[in-house]
């Protein structure tokens, strides 16, 4: 049903890699409205697997004329069911993608036949007509080469600020120039994704802002008074191969907005207020990558860091200074006002994250409630003793410095590289905690940078104390430190709280491994809560429930909105964060405390489409993956069970006692108990788990059986995964929409601190190929 006419509405657009979604809320930014267009199910034509199309070579690519058919698709259905002249401002983000135009005369935006689809008019203009998404790997020699050329990772990093990883903008147009020669010369402009977006909304070609360009490898940030911001001509001439070229792509990319965000970048086209009903003064905002607006729709506190699940993993946090470096990636705050003093994001990110946790499910168990369950009964480090601890990296993909050249599957026993671990169980929490345990470390090299100021981690936000009391400070001398530059032990550091999001923070086991490893309490957005209770295992939010970066679009609107009618939002006494927090304690207050709506009309359990939302690789297979397949011993149900009861069933070298396993926290759910020397049954954290991409195959369904899966293989009957509920929550936390789903558990934290040396010894030898 249309909303009934009142407040103004606020819309935003996120283009993902499996869907184009829209949000919209209010002045109070209460959720009025949600729309999506899934590209696998809705655009069949194309015939995408989750939103792309994976070709040998690591390439991963998606047509941009289904971006553009989805867009029509998006706001046909959006004006059928809302007023849209009700909507005063547009926001948006997108996935990183570089759209190629070609140098043919395109047709003007803002001339364009409102009668027909947009996709009917532009359709035939680029250059190249799939472009490379997030990741996408065939650019990785490509950008380890142009980081060589620079003097390596850290020169790099302080000329441009970033190193080398495969998505780089700055790699893909190096790629292009010398694999398709004749693509790059018709080429006359590319585009961000999120450009690319903003460009059909307002008619007119638009410029990236800063934020984005501190991302591409070829954008030099200035911090000097009097010194703007600039492309980099040498990092250009070596793209382009010479300077007449470099030359070109500056031209290309066109201008950067260094404004921050707070502004209008335009209106809406006139075709789109004649085909659509929008109101001709509706204004657009600045677009920006999906990890930022996701980031801009938590708000986050100094205090905090996002985790964001999904193909690729990522932990963001504020950071007040720019001191570029190799290990991390800092962008200046894609909304903030000029007269603010420069806020930053800094970001660390892992390439092997859904498809790893997809392969070790596929491999070691048959359905994502089992995988769940070993998470949640198997002790910290895969074994109860203090020297025997199991630890493995899965490095399917090159990833971020320092693992840029590492490649593999890597797993080790009492120190010593093993092809496979004794019992098999351990396999997907040793998996887990690898890539926790690797947050945790580079955030702690992170911190001994200086980027986030001199008081860091929890020390920034003295109002939530550390579950650890009385704990003795340890000398932060290396040589106390077991040959570590920071203190394993100690927890000041670390993020005082954990937001998190994504389709892995739906499982309660790999929810407590977070909170455990960093030490910190969990929250995550109710609307992912509700959604996640309906179908846990996707990245994609259920029918009627709203994306978060789309919702970050559109706060960014309202914000941008307000500063322009001069309200509160506009006098510059607050920045983003504080005007978000601002309406939405105003809107608490004038509902008596009830919380923010999670979804509209949302049609019962089952609804989604199987299938739709996946981004591994492996999801198309059609049977179990052939990855792994010598050591693959699928875990039913009835083993975990076994295992819980302390049987040790199918070779268990835990020598677990009974009742293992049958640890429970406040509510009610399995809670892994704790490898310190003496088990303490510590009932802190919620248990088990679920993720982000759907059952290997199965088609996407959480069983195999009802999914119509191959007919090799034999109908599996599973337990229904269990997704993460709410846990007591504070009133500010929920204000925001935020709420608790696990507590840190301190016997926990000391056990993985203990295992932390080790953890980066190992990660030593890989990087310098001794294993």
């Amino acid at each position: 049903m249309p909303p009934k006419p009142g407040s103004s509405l606020f819309l935003g657009l996120e283009l993902a890699t499996d869907q184009l979604r829209a949000s919209i809320v209010d002045e109070n930014l209460e959720l009025v409205g949600v729309e999506s267009v899934d590209f696998d199910t809705e655009l069949a034509e194309y015939q995408t697997q989750g939103g792309i199309f994976t070709t040998p070579g690591d390439a991963y690519t998606t047509p941009v004329e289904m971006w553009i058919q989805g867009f029509d698709l998006l706001l046909e259905k959006l004006s059928k069911n809302y007023d849209l002249t009700r909507v005063k401002a547009v926001g948006g983000a997108a996935q990183q993608a570089l759209v190629w135009w070609n140098t043919s005369p395109v047709p003007p935006l803002q001339s364009l036949d409102p009668r027909l689809p947009l996709h009917a008019q532009i359709a035939s203009s680029f250059s190249l007509p799939n472009s490379a998404v997030a990741q996408d790997m065939s650019a990785h020699t490509h950008a380890l080469a142009l980081e060589a050329a620079l003097g390596g990772p850290e020169p790099m990093a302080a000329r441009v600020g970033t190193c080398a990883q495969s998505s780089l903008i700055a790699a893909q147009l190096l790629r292009v120039r010398e694999a398709w020669p004749d693509v790059w010369r018709s080429t006359g402009r590319v585009q961000l994704a999120s450009s690319f977006l903003a460009s059909l909304l307002t008619g007119t070609f638009v410029g990236m802002g800063e934020a984005e360009a501190s991302s591409t490898g070829l954008w030099v940030h200035s911090t000097v008074p009097g010194t703007p911001s600039h492309w980099d001509d040498g990092v250009m001439e070596i793209v382009g191969g010479n300077r007449d070229e470099g030359r070109r792509i500056w031209g290309w990319l066109g201008d950067v907005d260094t404004s921050g965000g707070r502004r209008r970048i335009g209106s809406v086209s006139r075709y789109i207020v004649e085909r659509y009903g929008f109101d001709p003064d509706t204004i657009v905002t600045p677009f920006t990558a999906d990890y930022l607006s996701t980031y801009l729709s938590l708000c986050p506190s100094a205090s905090d860091a996002v985790l964001s699940f999904g193909p690729m993993d990522v932990l963001m946090t504020p950071a007040p200074h720019y001191l570029p470096s190799r290990l991390y990636n800092l962008f200046p705050h894609p909304a903030q006002d000029a007269s603010e003093k420069r806020r930053y994001v800094a970001m660390l990110t892992s390439r092997n994250a859904d498809v790893p946790r997809a392969l070790v499910r596929d491999m070691y168990t048959k359905s994502w409630s089992a995988f769940d369950r070993l998470v949640a009964i198997v002790p910290p480090g895969g074994s109860i003793g203090l020297d025997d601890k199991l630890f493995s990296f899965w490095l399917l993909q090159g990833d971020s410095y320092p693992l840029s050249h590492v490649k593999g599957i890597y797993r080790f026993e009492t120190g010593i590289k093993v092809n496979e671990f004794r019992d098999l169980r351990a396999n997907p929490r040793c998996l887990l905690e690898s890539q926790v345990l690797s947050f945790r470390v580079r955030w702690s090299r992170m911190i001994a940078s200086g980027v986030l100021g001199p008081n860091t981690g929890r020390s920034r936000n003295n109002t939530t104390p550390s579950p650890i009391t009385q704990q003795q400070k340890r000398s932060t001398a290396t040589t106390n430190n077991m040959g570590l530059p920071f203190d394993p032990y100690d927890y000041s550091p670390l993020p005082s709280r954990i937001i998190a999001t994504g389709a892995a923070a739906n499982f309660p086991s790999i929810a407590n491994l977070v909170g455990d490893i960093l030490n910190a309490p969990v929250v995550v957005p109710t609307t992912q809560i509700d959604a996640a209770q309906i179908v846990p295992h996707r990245n994609a939010p259920a029918v009627g429930f709203p994306a978060r970066a789309a919702l970050g679009g559109a706060y960014v609107a309202r914000w941008v909105w307000g500063k322009e009618r001069g309200t509160p939002a506009g006098t510059g006494r607050g920045g983003f964060e504080e005007e978000v927090r601002r309406l939405l304690g105003k809107r608490w207050t004038a509902a008596g405390g009830v919380p923010l709506r999670t979804n509209i009309n949302t049609p019962g359990a089952g609804s989604s489409k199987p299938g739709s939302g996946t981004s591994t690789p492996y999801g198309h297979a059609g049977g179990r993956s052939g990855l792994g397949a010598s050591v693959l011993v699928e875990v039913d149900e009835e083993d975990v069970e076994e295992l819980e009861r302390g049987g040790g069933g199918g070779g268990s070298l835990y020598g677990l006692g009974p009742g293992f396993g049958e640890v429970f926290d406040a509510a009610g759910r399995i809670r892994t108990a704790t490898g310190s020397t003496a088990m303490s049954g510590s009932t802190l954290d919620g248990p088990s788990t679920a993720f982000t991409t759907p059952e290997l195959g199965a088609g996407g369904s959480p069983n195999p059986a009802s999914a119509g899966g191959s007919s090799d293989q034999a109908p599996v009957t599973t337990t229904a995964l269990v997704p993460v509920t709410a846990l007591p929550t504070s009133e500010g936390e929920l204000q925001l929409g935020l709420a608790k789903v696990a507590e840190p558990d301190v016997d926990a934290f000391m056990s993985y601190a203990a295992i932390v040396p080790e953890y980066c010894r190992l990660e030593g030898l890989l990087v310098k190929s001794i294993v």
